[in-house]
């Protein structure tokens, strides 16, 4: 049969991290183009007792349909931390998604269509980028500095795009850059929003993992007017299988959005939001995070450190203070990105390209992450790519 897909899931193609990450799993392969939390990082054993105790005492709560909003002891001990970080307002709400994206499939659904224009940073989170083009909207990359998205080009874009609905932000430890935006921009960023009339997106999965200092305030957090919607998740701070994000914004806005969910899935998966629920009040869950930041901020170090010794100065890269991710370039002159060479070392790594919403030619960058690969992949990556390096060196 001759399907006839819609214009937006036509253009829709299969993710390159996708197929990026099928061979980062090889054996031999180092792992450097995944986005996994380490496997050290995950409370196996507390989440194995949270879900006895949850069949045991509450089976059919666990079990049965719930309503579309969340748990509401989840939403409401959200909400309760949300307000002690100026997070939220009394006009807040609270939505439970499957997964911080989801947020980003809601808000753009709602807010954005044919005709319309999506901004965000480029390179950005593919998986935002393609949940924006399916509203058939016109999504428009915005390059950025080391401190955050190039304020110039952001205005040029606002006076030059038509209705500026969005605009997509990862102000802390951004996916794939690791940058982390300054107070500064924040500011300026929310001052642009009123001036221009649209309303940021600020997706915030990485913000409990810093190692140099807690982050600037969040964006949300200097929202008067409700045109921020605030993206957090569970994904990196417990378990992304879980799939247990959540959604702060103006009630008029939750309420849209929730209708919009009822459609997709009817509610995200209740025992998920039970489990996350009891982890969140009834075990140490600072104390969990200071564990997660000690064991990031020691793999950030080797994995650096080795960038350091083995890439640099030629290839560049970031240095970020929080999350899983680095940056990095290959010298001026390079037309093509040497993936095959990557995959003959047993190397993955995700090229520039696919986080693009156009993807450059040529494309000199590439992302790298320091969570999944063990210290002595780290290690070994990094050599086999300073090899590399000098293989490229005598080549040009």
């Amino acid at each position: 049969m001759d399907y006839r897909f819609t214009p937006e899931a036509e253009a829709l193609k299969p993710s390159a991290i996708r197929e990026i990450l099928k061979l980062s799993f090889a054996p031999g392969v180092i792992p450097f183009s995944a986005g996994n939390p380490a496997p050290e990082a995950f409370p196996a054993e507390a989440v194995a007792g949270i879900t006895a105790q949850i069949l045991e005492k509450t089976p059919i709560a666990a079990l049965q349909y719930s309503v579309t909003e969340g748990f509401e002891p989840l939403r409401e001990e959200l909400l309760v931390r949300a307000k002690a970080k100026a997070l939220a307002n009394e006009r807040d709400r609270i939505l439970i998604t499957a997964g911080a994206q989801q947020v980003m499939s809601l808000a753009s659904a709602a807010l954005a269509g044919r005709g319309d224009t999506i901004l965000c940073e480029n390179p950005s989170f593919v998986g935002a980028i393609n949940a924006f083009k399916l509203t058939g909207a016109r999504v428009v990359g915005v390059d950025m500095e080391e401190d955050g998205l190039n304020l110039n080009k952001l205005e040029d874009a606002l006076r030059r795009e038509e209705n500026v609905k969005l605009l997509y932000v990862i102000p802390n430890f951004q996916n794939p850059t690791g940058i982390t935006t300054s107070e500064e921009k924040r500011r300026a960023l929310y001052r642009l929003a009123r001036q221009y009339d649209f309303l940021i997106i600020e997706d915030d999965p990485y913000g409990e993992l810093y190692f140099q200092g807690a982050p600037p305030c969040p964006i949300k957090s200097l929202d008067t007017d409700g045109r921020v919607i605030y993206a957090g998740s569970f994904s990196k701070v417990l378990s992304p299988g879980l799939r247990v994000g959540w959604c702060i914004a103006d009630e008029a806005l939750i309420a849209k959005f929730t209708a919009l969910k009822q459609t997709q899935d009817v509610h995200t998966n209740i025992m998920a939001q039970m489990i996350a629920h009891r982890f969140l009040t009834a075990y140490p869950f600072e104390e969990h995070l200071t564990f997660l930041r000690k064991l990031y901020a020691r793999k950030a170090a080797l994995c650096l450190g080795e960038a350091e010794r083995h890439l640099a100065p030629e290839i560049t890269f970031t240095r970020p203070a929080g999350g899983l991710f680095a940056w990095c370039a290959l010298p001026e002159g390079y037309d093509d990105f040497p993936l095959r060479a990557l995959r003959e070392k047993q190397v993955a790594v995700v090229p520039g390209g696919a986080f693009r919403v156009q993807p450059a030619e040529p494309e000199r960058c590439f992302r790298i992450n320091f969570s999944t690969p063990t210290d002595e992949q780290i290690v070994r990556g990094m050599e086999r790519l300073g090899e590399l390096k000098r293989v490229m060196a005598r080549g040009r």
